[in-house]
């Protein structure tokens, strides 16, 4: 097939499912012949595990978050005195003081799945081959003369399954695991009927009380004790429907395959097509200057496929919420990290992807879900620091409220949450154009947010107390500290876009600029990197300076095996106009390769999205060979070959973070944009062409101000068609040419000439 894969590898594992999903509604599509090399256990099956988008186990409970904002004084007065643990532990002894509930670390409720639908050939025999069409959103599986047939459509909001070639058994029921709270099922069988009934028992108000499990199957059909016997073929229509929600009932939806499919692929497939990147080498039949020509060298093609599984993974997963850890796809009633919304770094890398390859309403989900949680974010900024505004928790699922950290992740530190996802709404502007958007949408979060920090910064500026999400300083004995970086470089880039947008709205914008002034400069370690950790306020860019060497407040010493980057959030997006200075230009690339440095030596199998952050400031640095290596680590340690969903560690934890974040690092290798406050915006074209892709074509990308109808590229030549909403300066090395809004433009650059032909605009 053009677009997707098939394996003969055959699994019961729910892990190295393929997957299929219309963002609501998920499948788990596995099974196969049993015995060595096939199932764990029994002749095997072909099986299907449901899942729904907001089908989240009522486990924990959610809790005022503590109430620390009358300690704030002492918990500074801890950090500036060099005694980091100390502040972090006081805020868990203060918690637990209010709640016994907060004795121990609480999690947030995990996704789950509804249930496994199971089909046993009545006579299996014969080889074992599946497929996933990324395209049509089609997944198949071939046992013998038994063919199952899965997708889940978007416009109907159906699971769609289709047997053939030989009858046998379904059989309907829960997961084969024992769940951490207890759950009443309840399944009955009917003519052409499968029912399965879950009842909840969590007692506190707001929680989901249930969900039902139907599948409706059309053809010839025969009750029997726990499922039904079908003949050769036959149709099944099944929804996960959460208790108190959801659509009519299943049968309104047309029984017919072929129409639903058909369907269902004109909507799915519309927004897999907006956007493709082949990367490669021209073969030789494709003579000199035939870029269209390509054939595609073994790591090359890897990666061109990857971008496709990745972008097909995140468009299955976005619904009505955005995807989770694990997308909407769930096989275990104990998921890692509960597998809800991360906040400081998952949720970004899975939807890191969406508005550059061309689908930025995909990201309306991110907007929908944050603003049904608002006062929730709000309760956390006055009760635990006594702040205006919001402050959004690191993990988060049924609820917004901050009840989950510790001493030792100190979550409750990490104040840069809603100026990251601020950033998350100021982007779908700079990539739409859309005014009402910025206005009605954008606007009033990024105020919320800057409300707190104008609440939050201490008198001096300083971020405090602060979180370098997971790190620790080299020789410190705690993660919490004084002005992380990245806190300061998500509230400068909040900052700036509230001073754009309010020009642009016509909003009064000057106190935005004054608490902007305030923010401590960034700074450059003594061994010359960007230094994750700034210090307290009287260290600017160029000190030197660490614990011990500059007084208790001192900043902390770089610790580059690490698995996130945090401190290079300035180039992720839109480069923060600091790093025009070459002293931190340069000393951001030496951040990114000691970083690097530690990828390439490491056994660890740590998490993949640090990777993605790797990858998008060497992009935006214009370091073509370390952007490459990072998608290079991405593509051969955190993708499984069985169904090319990505992991979260080496070959463990099915985990859709890539799935977004690896499109979006080769995306941003290929284009580089921005939208300044006023003039022309900026688009560079092949900013981090690395020596490996010297041919290549893309179409589709979306960048701030504009689009990218159509690139391609061979040695000494690139040509583009442009779209701009905004003017944009455009650039390929060090040539120009200017393309005014309203207008689609041809361009060529070669050599050192570039010409604009506008008799040829189309």
């Amino acid at each position: 097939m053009d677009h997707g894969f098939v394996s003969r590898h055959a699994t019961g594992d729910w892990e190295k499912a393929l997957i299929t999903g219309n963002g609501r509604q998920g499948a788990l599509v596995y099974g196969g012949p049993g015995g060595p090399g096939g199932l764990d256990r029994g002749p095997g099956d072909l099986r299907v595990t449901f899942s729904h988008e907001r089908l989240f186990l009522p486990v924990t409970e959610p809790l005022p978050p503590p109430s620390t904002a009358s300690a704030l004084p002492g918990l500074r007065a801890s950090l500036y005195g060099g005694r980091p643990r100390e502040a972090a532990e006081r805020v868990v002894e203060l918690a637990a003081g209010e709640h016994p509930g907060y004795a121990t670390t609480r999690w947030i409720d995990p996704l789950v799945p509804s249930a496994t639908l199971a089909f046993v050939p009545l006579s299996a025999s014969g080889d074992y081959r599946r497929a996933c069409d990324f395209a049509t959103g089609l997944v198949t599986q071939e046992w013998g003369e038994a063919r199952q047939e899965v997708f889940v459509s978007r416009p109907a909001d159906v699971v769609v399954i289709r047997y053939s070639g030989a009858g046998g058994s379904l059989r309907l029921a829960p997961i084969e695991e024992e769940p951490p709270v207890p759950i009443r099922f309840a399944r009955s069988t009917g003519p052409g009927r499968l029912l399965l009934e879950a009842e909840f028992t969590a007692p506190w108000p707001g929680a989901i009380r249930g969900y039902t499990v139907e599948c409706r199957v059309v053809g010839g059909s025969e009750p029997r004790a726990d499922g039904l016997v079908i003949d050769g073929e036959a149709l099944v229509l099944a929804r996960t429907v959460i208790h108190g929600s959801g659509p009519g009932p299943i049968d309104e939806v047309l029984p017919d395959f072929d129409v639903l499919l058909r369907e269902h692929a004109a909507v799915h497939g519309e927004l897999f097509a907006r956007s493709s990147i082949r990367l490669g080498r021209r073969t030789e039949a494709g003579g000199v200057g035939v870029v269209g020509s390509v054939v595609r060298v073994d790591a090359e093609e890897a990666v061109t496929r990857l971008v496709e599984a990745g972008r097909y993974a995140v468009i299955c997963s976005s619904g009505q919420l955005p995807p989770t850890l694990q997308g909407v796809w769930s096989g275990t009633y104990s998921p890692p990290w509960c597998s809800g919304f991360t906040l400081d770094g998952n949720l970004a890398s899975a939807v890191a992807g969406l508005a550059v390859t061309g689908a930025p309403e995909l990201m309306t989900p991110v907007f929908d879900l944050l603003e049904a949680k608002l006062a929730d974010f709000r309760e956390n900024a006055r009760r635990l620091y006594g702040c205006r505004g919001i402050l959004v928790p690191a993990h988060m699922s049924t609820h917004g409220l901050h009840n989950h950290f510790g001493p030792v992740w100190c979550l409750t530190f990490w104040t840069a949450g809603a100026g990251w996802l601020a950033r998350l709404y100021y982007d779908y502007y700079a990539h739409t154009g859309d005014l009402a958007f910025l206005r009605d949408r954008a606007w009033p979060f990024m105020v919320e947010t800057a409300l707190f920090y104008e609440d939050f910064l201490a008198g001096n500026g300083d971020f405090v107390p602060s979180y370098s999400p997971e790190n620790t300083p080299a020789g410190g004995d705690s993660q919490a500290c004084v002005n992380a970086t990245m806190d300061v470089a998500v509230a400068r880039d909040v900052l700036r876009n509230l001073v754009h947008a309010g020009g642009l709205l016509g909003t009064d914008h000057a106190r935005w600029r004054r608490l902007l002034d305030r923010l401590p400069d960034y700074r450059i370690a003594p061994t010359g990197e960007l230094a994750e950790w700034i210090g307290a306020t009287g260290f600017r860019t160029g000190d030197a300076g660490g614990p011990g060497a500059d007084g208790p407040a001192g900043p902390g010493a770089d610790n580059h095996a690490h698995r996130h980057a945090s401190h290079l959030y300035p180039l992720w997006y839109e480069r923060d106009p600091a790093f025009a200075d070459p002293r931190l230009e340069a000393a951001a690339a030496l951040a990114v390769r000691r970083r690097l440095e530690w990828w390439r030596g490491s056994d660890s199998d740590e998490m993949a999205f640090g990777l993605v952050q790797l990858g998008l400031a060497a992009a935006a640095l214009g370091l073509a060979e370390e952007a490459y290596e990072t998608v290079t680590l991405l593509a051969t340690r955190y993708w499984r070959e069985e169904n090319l969903v990505s992991t979260h560690n080496r070959d463990a934890i099915f985990n859709v973070d890539v799935c977004g974040g690896l499109p979006a690092v080769v995306a941003a290798m290929l284009v580089r944009s921005s939208l300044p406050a006023s003039g022309y915006g900026r688009l560079d074209l092949l900013p981090a062409l690395p020596r490996e892709w010297p041919y290549g074509e893309a179409h589709g990308l979306v960048v701030r101000g504009g689009r990218v109808e159509r690139l391609t590229w061979e040695p000494g030549r690139a040509e583009a068609v442009i779209t701009a909403w905004t003017p944009l300066l455009v650039t390929w090395g060090a040539q120009r040419a200017r393309v005014l809004p309203g207008e689609t433009v041809p361009l060529t650059f070669v050599g050192l000439d570039a010409k604009l032909t506008r008799e040829q605009k189309v």
